[in-house]
């Protein structure tokens, strides 16, 4: 069977509602449905909780469910002796107990019935329709998962596209999983921990990004009792030790509240103990612990301005902490949640850590996607007959996370299950995420330590293939530039489609979108992940007389003229002279720090002047973002303009950018400026200039 042992002994965290006695409720269902006119009293916790939160419900379906349920495991019981409908029974009372849905909770309590009984798929369509029957179907195939080390790669990817397909699937085997956990005190030591494990690496991940995080924290205890029994001790007695410490925070609660309603906010101030994980990592990161580091305040209100509203009176009436102020409300986190952290510290100096957000933010963090309902309530378009599937076979699901879509699309590009299942683990690892901005306002959702090659496949797809660099804050960067949050990033992409990114670009990528699209192009274009180092090509330099070429005039009968190669001069720079050795006379430009120090050295500068010679020679640089064939399109752009190139230097790549020196042969000085403009059009460029001649250097 699908369901774990009971262990009614078993350590739990404490909840606010008291656990219901499974053995009384199994009895219950031995002795079959009630009357027809009210719900047998074994889901009567499950109808009161469910009505708590959808006031409205037909409570018809449940009772339906039930019995079907009941009949259906009648004579099943699980390795502790109880009835096995106390299974199920608890699954739909904990998924009631976060909001869900009736058509979930009808689901929940027939989660088990396709696997483990007679009922067949078709017998749950027919009795309760197309979509608990998806529900029912999704849950059945997680069930088989075999999570041993050989089968993980598919069968994730299998729990993946379920999850994606519609996540009330994995809300209820998240449900059951919690149950599973409760009860696994009879299992042999060994299982316990093989369980464990799977829950900590896969289950409990997935909790955080569903943004369920009430499943999320009494899992993570669970598996800490279990795989750290001396820490949980440890921390139990801890927690024991210090039963009061709360006061301290119901001490700041009560001045919370004071300050509140004296400023006309109409607000709920709770005090939220910290679970038993939580505890443990505040303690290694602090050490010795204070009252007020056992819980933290929760201030509710009715609207999102309300939030910071009371913000602001908490930070003008209290001393705020501003290193700990986050605010999740105008950048929500990428599993929905949004609320406004921020510590204060009290008159008497103790420090409580304080959690403002409204009563539906509360909501959807505490339950996350359970909280949104069927994703078919909420779809614009009426339910298909075919179970709301689209075109390509997929259900549409407008709750669906944008992590999660994310996900779904390069697991279909990853045909290989070891590259997936390292890309899935990976990204699961992630335990951060950072908000970036976009020029037009919208917002990319990144893992911390995410650079600029990650953000142009988040915001692009593969058309980021092209991407040439950034604007990281305004400023030019690197596509290696690593990102903080609340950076704002434009993306630079080339005109040029048949562009594609370096092997380089690996080594920068941290998401999982952006090392498959990188290496799924450079598989599909291996001449250019084999491609050498790029040389510069052969000049291509016409042979011209030097004279001719020079164009510069001195007032001196069979003076060689030559032009320095430091500033390189053209028509009309104001240009002087100097003798030099063998009788010539070099030509700088006036502004050279060559001719200063020619002076310097008293030099008597010589009156130059231009002659009608059009053409000249010039030295630019073109600095430039890294890619294939950017050379090969500069010296095309250099001829197009018609400048023949006479020497060509390319220095080695630094962070992806590029230098290239040229010393151009112009037909017409006139034509500097085009070619300047041509040189910077080509993608990739972002700066063209004549050559800098170097400062002097200072001899002390």
């Amino acid at each position: 069977m699908s369901a774990e042992a009971t262990n009614p002994d078993a350590p739990s965290r404490r909840r606010a509602r008291p656990r219901l006695d499974l053995r009384r409720l199994g009895r219950a269902a031995l002795l079959g449905p009630a009357a027809r006119d009210r719900l047998p009293d074994a889901i009567g916790h499950v109808a009161e909780a469910h009505r708590a939160h959808h006031p409205d419900a037909d409570l018809a379906v449940l009772h339906r469910a039930y019995v079907l349920a009941e009949i259906s495991h009648r004579g099943q019981f699980r390795k502790s002796g109880e009835p096995y409908i106390t299974h199920p029974l608890a699954v739909t009372l904990i998924l009631a107990e976060l909001g869900a849905e009736t058509t979930t909770l009808t689901a929940a309590l027939l989660h088990d019935t396709v696997e483990d009984t007679e009922v067949t798929l078709d017998q749950v369509r027919e009795e309760f329709g197309e979509e608990v029957c998806y529900l029912v179907d999704g849950v059945t195939k997680l069930e088989k998962v075999d999570y041993g080390a050989a089968a993980e790669p598919e069968t994730f990817r299998k729990m993946l596209v379920a999850t994606g397909n519609d996540v009330r699937v994995m809300s209820i085997k998240l449900a059951d999983r919690l149950h599973n956990m409760r009860t696994l005190g009879v299992m042999r030591p060994e299982k316990q921990a093989r369980i464990a494990k799977v829950t900590r690496d896969v289950l409990i991940p997935l909790a955080e990004r569903l943004g369920v995080q009430a499943l999320k924290t009494e899992l993570e205890d669970l598996v800490f009792a279990i795989l750290h029994p001396e820490e949980y001790e440890a921390t139990r007695a801890l927690i024991a030790d210090n039963s009061s410490a709360c006061d301290a925070l119901a001490t700041i609660a009560e001045q919370v509240s004071g300050v509140l309603r004296e400023a006309g906010i109409t607000a709920e101030v709770l005090v939220r103990p910290r679970h038993f994980v939580s505890v443990h990592r505040v303690r290694l990161k602090r050490g010795e612990l204070r009252g007020t580091d056992f819980g933290r305040l929760l201030v509710l209100v009715g609207e999102d301005a309300d939030c910071y509203a009371v913000l602001g009176e908490l930070h003008t009436c209290f001393t705020p902490l501003i290193s700990e102020f986050k605010d999740f409300i105008a950048a929500p986190k990428f599993n929905l949640y949004q609320s406004l952290h921020t510590a204060v510290a009290g008159p008497d100096g103790a420090v409580a850590e304080v959690l403002i957000r409204t009563h539906l933010m509360h909501k959807v963090a505490e339950a996350g996607v359970v909280a949104l309902g069927s994703p078919s309530a909420t779809a614009d378009a009426e339910p298909a007959e075919d179970g709301e599937r689209a075109e390509d076979g997929e259900r549409a699901d407008p709750t669906r996370p944008g992590w999660l879509t994310r996900l779904l699309e390069w697991q279909r590009s990853t045909p290989d299950p070891d590259t997936f299942w390292t890309s899935l683990r990976d990204h699961l690892a992630e335990d951060r995420e950072i908000t970036v901005f976009r020029p037009d306002g919208g917002t990319l959702g990144l893992p911390a330590g995410a650079t600029c090659v990650d953000a142009a496949y988040a915001q692009h797809g593969e058309a980021a293939h092209t991407c040439l660099g950034a604007r990281v804050n305004g400023r030019l960067a690197t596509l290696s530039t690593v990102l903080g949050d609340g950076d704002t990033v434009q993306l630079l992409l080339a005109q040029d489609s048949t562009s594609g990114p370096s092997p380089d670009w690996l080594e920068h990528a941290r998401t999982p979108a952006a090392r498959l699209a990188i290496t799924a192009w450079l598989q599909a274009h291996p001449e250019t992940a084999k491609a050498p180092a790029v040389t510069p090509r052969p000049p291509s330099a016409v042979t011209a007389d030097r004279r001719a070429a020079v164009g510069a005039v001195v007032d001196l009968p069979g003076a060689q003229v030559r032009l320095a190669g430091c500033c390189t001069p053209v028509p009309p720079d104001a240009i002087t002279g100097f003798h030099v050795r063998g009788g010539a006379v070099t030509v700088h430009r006036a502004e050279c720090p060559g001719a200063e120090r020619m002076t310097t050295l008293g030099r008597t500068p010589l009156p130059v002047s231009w002659g009608d010679t059009l053409s000249c020679r010039v030295t630019l640089v073109a600095e430039s973002f890294g890619r294939p064939r950017l050379l090969a399109d500069l010296t095309e752009a250099i001829a197009t303009a018609g400048a023949a190139v006479v020497s060509a230097t390319v220095e080695p790549p630094t962070e992806q950018r590029v230098r290239h020196t040229y010393t151009l042969q112009l037909p017409d000085a006139a034509g500097l400026p085009a070619l300047m403009r041509a040189m910077r059009d080509v993608a990739g460029v972002y700066d063209v200039s004549r050559v800098r001649p170097p400062a002097p250097s200072t001899v002390r």
